[in-house]
């Protein structure tokens, strides 16, 4: 959602141009595969973080634009609502003792951001949904200034021919069934999004591995249990962003045409082939047309932009998602990772990373390749069962059938991470400190969607009505949050020493 248009209406004739331009994007990118050299000197890994503003009552804030204009130009931007915020983090490598200066630099980076927002009573809090949003939310001036934004909203909305119907349901059978005439439930997914670069020859594996990675990541740090005062999946973000960007009719699902979120349907053996399938696939939703002659740049020796096949590809929302960037000329490749929200904080953040990259490294590297052995129908089951249940899924895994996923991990794939973050060149005690907060989730059998519903029952079981069990719940959250102590020594609320009536008119945490 990044890339700036320049309108938010086209006309018929813009349209075709622009798939005749994408088409054209596309074999460039295929000449490109078999002739240019991709940048690749070491492995690097980037992250980005999008965050919320919430006020004293710990709702969301409407104040993007006036706290960025408060910060010193650096690493962040709006995002689609106004009260969210991204964040973007330099590449660098996962070696020596990168990730305890990641932790480092994202809580000095995090702590500038406070500072602004304080100056306009806001707050500035990591998790996938704020437990506070109400749908009444967007019937005010929700949406962020910036043509693309408009233009996104107006291009979905148009895509689907109507507006935007959202129904979830969750295990105790609490329901969220809405329409909605904007994309605006689409803002309350804030996300963590981790990248890899890699070779055009190495894409394939990485890729692969990260899917077949995801549900297990998934379970692990879930974080989204409560939208618009009910509890649904444990990782409501995945259900709620895959529904908001669904442009397909009820007629076209039936049909088997795919969502534009979307897991996948194979194994690949080429970058190409999620290229290819998203030019011939998704209708575009941005035609922005750019000058540039991308046949002319190549046959010159340079690295074209290829900005539609780019645009275009950024409006189909895979959980793995391939990357084209061309900068100063020299063209590369990543893999960007969708899966995980943000928070609940920056070392569980930093530990779900180390997580991540270290199978990630290990599934590449060694042995049989794990997808050879996992049908993708499991990877996807995977996904699925992750975000509907969290810490308490169980998984299926090839030589290991369905189980725990505390047991899948806890016996089984940590080791593995290690090795892979020790193959990366991560110290030993580096990786020992980030892997045992992955460890310590599974002893415990905590995460933050796991608390979060916890803690909210505590605080109902005491005599609040839901909504006020929520904030004050998120008030716990974020005090925690700012503690950046990882969320498996959170410890419950005893809300019995709160009678409803005094606590209804108690501060927020956050805002003492």
């Amino acid at each position: 959602m990044g890339q700036e248009v320049s309108s938010a209406a086209f006309t018929r004739e813009q349209r075709l141009s622009y798939r005749a331009k994408v088409f054209q994007n596309l074999d460039v990118f295929e000449r490109m595969l078999e002739e240019k050299s991709f940048d690749f000197t070491r492995p690097q890994m980037g992250v980005e973080i999008e965050l919320n503003l919430v006020n004293h009552r710990l709702e969301p804030a409407l104040v993007n634009e006036a706290v960025l204009a408060d910060m010193a130009e650096g690493e962040f931007q709006t995002e689609v609502g106004r009260y969210n915020i991204e964040m973007n983090v330099p590449p660098r490598p996962m070696a020596g003792d990168q990730a305890r200066r990641l932790e480092r630099w994202l809580l000095q980076q995090l702590g500038s951001a406070n500072d602004a927002a304080r100056r306009h009573d806001a707050h500035v809090t990591w998790v996938g949904i704020v437990p506070t949003l109400q749908p009444e939310l967007f019937d005010s001036e929700w949406l962020s200034l910036g043509v693309r934004y408009t233009a996104l909203n107006e291009a979905m909305l148009r895509e689907r021919g109507e507006g935007m119907e959202l129904d979830i349901e969750g295990p105790t059978g609490e329901r969220v069934s809405s329409y909605f005439e904007t994309l605006g439930p689409l803002s309350g997914c804030t996300s963590v999004q981790l990248h890899q670069q890699v070779t055009p020859q190495d894409f394939p594996m990485y890729w692969n591995a990260a899917s077949a990675a995801s549900g297990v990541q998934l379970a692990m740090g879930a974080n989204s249990p409560y939208l618009f005062g009910k509890r649904l999946w444990a990782e409501t973000r995945i259900p709620l962003f895959s529904q908001m960007v669904d442009t397909r009719s009820e007629e076209l699902k039936h049909q088997g045409v795919r969502p534009r979120a979307y897991f996948g349907r194979a194994w690949i053996t080429s970058i190409f082939d999620l290229f290819e399938e998203n030019v011939r696939s998704y209708p575009a939703l941005l035609p922005e047309l750019s000058e540039e002659d991308p046949v002319a740049v190549l046959e010159a020796g340079g690295a074209p932009e290829l900005a539609e096949l780019r645009l275009h590809n950024g409006t189909v929302y895979r959980w793995n998602r391939p990357i084209y960037e061309s900068d100063g000329g020299t063209p590369h490749l990543r893999v960007e990772n969708r899966v995980l929200p943000a928070g609940p904080t920056v070392i569980d953040m930093v530990a779900n990373a180390c997580f991540y990259y270290g199978l990630i490294e290990k599934f590449t590297s060694s042995g049989r390749p794990i997808w050879t052995k996992m049908p993708f129908e499991d990877a996807e089951h995977n996904f699925d069962e992750a975000a509907r249940f969290g810490i308490d899924a169980s998984l299926r895994w090839p030589g290991l059938g369905t189980l725990p996923v505390t047991e899948l991990v806890g016996d089984h794939l940590l080791s593995l991470a290690d090795e892979g973050l020790s193959g990366l060149g991560l110290r030993r005690e580096v990786r020992r400190h980030y892997l045992e907060v992955i460890e310590e989730r599974c002893r415990t059998a905590r995460n933050g969607s796991s608390w979060q519903v916890a803690a909210t029952g505590r605080y109902e079981a005491a005599g609040h009505p839901r909504e006020e069990a929520l904030r004050l719940m998120f008030g716990d959250y974020v005090e925690h949050m700012d503690s950046n102590l990882p969320v498996h020594t959170w410890p419950l609320p005893e809300p019995e020493r709160v009678a409803p009536a005094e606590s209804s008119a108690r501060e927020p945490a956050a805002a003492r």
